[in-house]
């Protein structure tokens, strides 16, 4: 929804100075319009430089790469949980939770109680807290990666609003020349 409201953010930068540009020439055509000598100062004043026009209209918009990474990371691991979960995935017959205590080191089998039940708990334990520290990692690196896009929008924001104070003020006196004629 973020990078949707990027996208709408610059198309309508990028009208707001299309229309500043418009705006531009139809004053050099008021002038024009309002005296000979008005004319002749157009003649000799260098024209306002034309923007090349975009493809199809609009240029591309590129979120923040943080929030593209954190994005990726995030589809990565849920994919990865997805297949891991129990319930979200095809079970074996084979499969239970006393059959994976077989499958640790004996590194690891020695930190954990004798108790071969007790031992297949405190497996599952620590495998569960693994899950969770996996989940908040994703969501720390979203709410980042979140954060940094809203600001570089926030200042696309603040562009816009100065663009836009400007154009109206334009716009007021082009109006008011026009009235005028």
């Amino acid at each position: 929804e973020l990078v949707r409201q990027g996208e709408s953010l610059k198309r309508t930068e990028q009208m707001v100075d299309k229309m500043d540009q418009d705006l531009k020439t139809s004053q050099r055509h008021i002038n024009s319009i309002k005296s000979v000598w008005g004319g002749l100062v157009n003649y000799f004043k260098a024209k306002p430089p034309e923007s090349k026009p975009e493809q199809n209209g609009t240029s591309e918009y590129y979120a923040s790469s943080r929030l593209k990474e954190a994005m990726m990371s995030s589809k990565e691991q849920e994919s990865k949980y997805q297949e891991s979960h129990p319930n979200l995935r095809k079970l074996d017959s084979s499969d239970d939770d006393f059959s994976k205590a077989e499958l640790v080191s004996s590194v690891q089998r020695d930190s954990y109680p004798k108790n071969q039940h007790l031992r297949a708990y405190h497996q599952k334990i620590d495998n569960n807290l693994d899950e969770m520290s996996s989940g908040l990692s994703r969501l720390k690196n979203l709410a980042l990666g979140l954060q940094t896009e809203i600001d570089e929008q926030d200042d696309m924001l603040d562009r816009l609003t100065k663009k836009v104070e400007t154009l109206d003020i334009n716009i007021k006196s082009t109006d008011k020349k026009v009235r005028q004629l």
